[in-house]
């Protein structure tokens, strides 16, 4: 790749105004690498370029961006049914990335196939395992130690089977993908729910479970419900102290945690290139929290800019090339469409305990009083997958410059987390780290830390209410320091920076002054940041692992013995008849997130170890019979427990048990162990009124039934006590919805209908008892 960006640039400043027409004859000769780190595997967009054209042509209509890319990458597009939010596509993505939680289970999985290696390029990052506690250097050391054996267990595996790896300290999952992966129209599948990232690179990049990696890395073709596009339309320019945080805050505030459930957030108009690269890799990042299936921006010269700037100059030059399959269609059409004024656009702040709360940052101090909020500030933090890149760091030490130049400091705590290697080496470099520093603030390692719950935090204790503010994406009840009373607030990382220096929510930097060493008064500007840096950026420490050509000699050992990792056994099949009298092992209060499922924290330890990590199911989940979390009753013997000793009693027992949800259950993380668990532990069946996207998926991986209410008000009607028997699974079809009859403990039943989205390859996945299963079944 590198000789070929060469041989560019110096025919471009050989013939000068005709730089364009040279580069175009170049890239139609020319194949270009989908990254540095594995220069035979090209990017295809004569294949995509033919797959759109085709499906044009049938479609006979204007494409959107999203359905450009999405149908560009079809298994068969030449006879694929397609229908927005109805029929299934089979799909051909073009790479997989795994974090070092997920990928645990999801290398396990792929062992268990039997397969020698990886079809498509794929990619193992360590950002999780890295807990938070006294400052980057030393926390990573801890890290590296304590997980040892996992990091150890990944390494040999991605060796083993074609699988690249960023070690400990390389940075987060999104940032090292939209530094080295994502470019323009890439479908790329990754199992963690943020993989929206990277559409701020004009990608579809789409969360999943492992099992979902696991198909596509053995080579099966992909399956995604063919997603409905909402557009958002970005009028005006952004300036002042709104930032590209504003923009998903306010969509979160309109749209709800569920309004983009099998949807992707498509985003155009003339505002979009108001917006720095990062920027909309942010938009994207935190579409996960209203239930999007992905979000993307079109190809325009911010991205182009990127692309250079790290080191992909032949990336850009090519996308230029096929740029018109990288934008949407004029006159396409969106099933909803939302319009933002940029320049009428102010400053958010959204929360507490779900990210879609939204309040301008000028009012939030008065509504927190009204509520009952904590109003002063604990902790300020920012950084995470969300806003760690470049212009973020700027942004926030512009900030925190002024306050120095006043003599102040933060007065609540103030933690920064770099994105990346790259990002840490080169604000080190340009001074925003040292500004950062001398404000008052820590810098962690490269890596989750507080944002999902890898934080030893030592200031309060649990159960005390308080108030933090961050530039996350998610402030679910107890996710980032297990403590239930805290509330967290999502912010950008400049309205961060400001709050902890003023130190109460009741400060709006737009209006208000803070009061210098000196006892003068002075007010805050605007911060003003480059979106990159003038020098190119500090790679910093080499963190990258190939994996060897011939891998024949490497071993992937897994200890018998081992509390961390455990080798899969297959779950057992459907044995042909109705489930009945399933016992109810919980039903379920109002919200119930994947945090709720399958907490994360201090259990992101066994994620590679499906027993242990069995300990912690729906932990977090409040039971409706006594508004308590943990606690349900035995069926058997009628004492009140915890959830996962009970699902063990039931299972010791041979008792088959179901759970109850209400709302978007499942909401949250892409985490599969939430689907893993309740399988493992005897449940299934979960009935809920509605489930999000990924959790659904993953429960249909796992053998279990997800199913909805036909009516959402039957809800009421099940009672803890009651049991249930599921009928119509000898005819279980497509769209044919199935029978439930609830045994009341009188003796009176009641009927009611479950509806369900199973095709007929999931039905199969049923049977078998998984789709491992199910892989294994057709190998054979």
């Amino acid at each position: 790749m590198a000789p070929y960006s060469l041989l560019v640039t110096r025919l471009q400043k050989a013939l000068g105004v005709r730089q364009y027409h040279v580069a175009s004859v170049l890239c139609q000769r020319a194949k270009v690498a989908m990254s540095h780190f594995e220069p035979n595997d090209y990017i295809r967009y004569d294949v995509l370029e033919k797959n759109i054209n085709i499906v044009r042509k049938r479609l006979n209509r204007p494409l959107t961006l999203s359905e450009k890319i999405v149908y560009g990458h079809l298994d068969d597009p030449a006879n694929q049914e397609i229908e927005r939010g109805k029929t299934y596509l089979r799909l051909r993505p073009d790479r997989v990335a795994m974090q070092d939680a997920t990928a645990q289970m999801a290398m396990l999985q792929f062992i268990s196939s039997g397969l020698p290696k990886v079809a498509v390029p794929s990619t193992i990052h360590c950002d999780h395992l890295i807990e938070a506690q006294l400052g980057g250097e030393k926390d990573l050391r801890r890290a590296k130690d304590i997980n040892q054996e996992v990091y150890n267990f990944l390494a040999t595996a991605g060796a083993k089977y074609g699988v690249g790896f960023w070690r400990p300290g390389s940075g987060i999952i999104h940032q090292i993908i939209l530094e080295n992966y994502a470019y323009p129209g890439v479908l790329l599948i990754g199992t963690d729910s943020h993989t929206p990232n990277g559409g701020g690179l004009g990608g579809i990049c789409i969360g999943v479970g492992g099992a979902d990696a696991v198909d596509v890395m053995a080579g099966i073709p992909w399956e995604l419900k063919c997603p409905k596009v909402i557009g958002v339309k970005l009028m005006g320019s952004l300036s002042g102290w709104t930032s590209p945080k504003d923009v998903i805050l306010k969509v979160a505030g309109i749209l709800t945690v569920k309004g983009g459930t099998g949807a992707i957030v498509e985003y155009h108009g003339p505002g979009v290139d108001s917006i720095s690269c990062t920027g909309m890799a942010t938009i994207c990042n935190m579409g996960a929290e209203i239930g999007a299936t992905t979000s993307v921006f079109p190809y325009n010269h911010r991205m182009k800019k990127y692309l250079s700037k790290t080191g992909r100059a032949d990336i850009a030059i090519l996308a230029d090339e096929f740029k018109d399959y990288l934008v949407p269609d004029p006159g396409c059409h969106y099933d909803q469409l939302i319009e933002i004024n940029l320049n009428e656009l102010k400053p958010h702040i959204n929360g507490p305990f779900t990210p879609d709360l939204a309040h301008p940052v000028a009012e939030v101090g008065t509504v927190a009083e009204k509520e009952g909020w904590p109003v002063d500030i604990r902790v300020g933090l920012i950084g995470s997958c969300t806003n760690s890149s470049y212009e973020d760091m700027g942004r926030s030490a512009a900030v925190a410059k002024q306050a120095l130049a006043h003599g102040l400091k933060c007065k609540s705590q103030f933690t920064i987390t770099p994105g990346s290697e790259q990002i840490r080496a080169t604000i080190e470099r340009d001074g925003y780290a040292q500004i950062l520093r001398d404000v008052g603030g820590i810098v962690l390692a490269n890596a989750c830390g507080p944002c999902i719950g890898q934080w030893d935090r030592k200031d309060i204790k649990k159960g005390e209410k308080n108030t933090i503010v961050t530039s996350y994406n998610r402030n679910f009840t107890g996710r980032n320091d297990a403590n239930p009373e805290t509330h967290a607030f999502v912010t950008s990382p400049e309205i961060v920076t400001a709050l902890a220096i003023a130190g109460t929510l009741k400060f709006n930097p737009e209006t208000d002054f803070l009061t210098g060493k000196d006892g003068k008064k002075f007010k805050l500007e605007a911060p003003d940041a480059d979106e990159l840096p003038q020098a190119e950026f500090d790679p910093g420490q080499d963190t990258y692992q190939h994996p060897p050509k011939d891998s024949s000699g490497q071993r992937v050992d897994v200890s018998p013995t081992s509390q961390r990792l455990q080798l899969l056994e297959p779950f057992d099949k459907w044995d042909g008849k109705d489930l009945e009298d399933l016992q109810i092992l919980i039903k379920v209060k109002g919200k119930c997130t994947t945090d709720h499922i399958s907490a994360a924290g201090p259990w992101l330890k066994f994620r590679g170890h499906l027993d242990n990590i069995s300990n912690n199911l729906l932990i977090g989940a409040i039971n409706i019979e006594n508004g308590k979390a943990n606690s349900v009753r035995n069926a058997v013997t009628q004492e009140f427990g915890p959830v996962p000793d009970t699902a063990r009693y039931y299972k010791e027992n041979g008792i088959r048990w179901v759970v109850i949800g209400d709302e978007n259950y499942g909401e949250g993380s892409s985490r599969e162990h939430a689907a893993l668990e309740p399988r493992h532990l005897g449940g299934r069946a979960i009935i809920t009124k509605s489930f999000a996207r990924i959790h659904e998926t993953n429960l249909k991986k796992q053998g279990l039934l997800p199913l909805t209410f036909a009516d959402p008000a039957d809800y009421n009607k099940i009672h803890p006590v009651d049991k249930l028997t599921i009928q119509g699974l000898k005819d279980f079809a497509p769209g044919k919805p199935l029978k439930c009859i609830i045994k009341h403990p009188n003796g009176t039943q009641e009927t009611i209908l479950l509806n369900h989205t199973f095709n007929e390859t999931q039905i199969e996945w049923f049977r078998a008892g998984s789709a491992l299963n199910r892989m294994k079944e057709l190998q054979q």
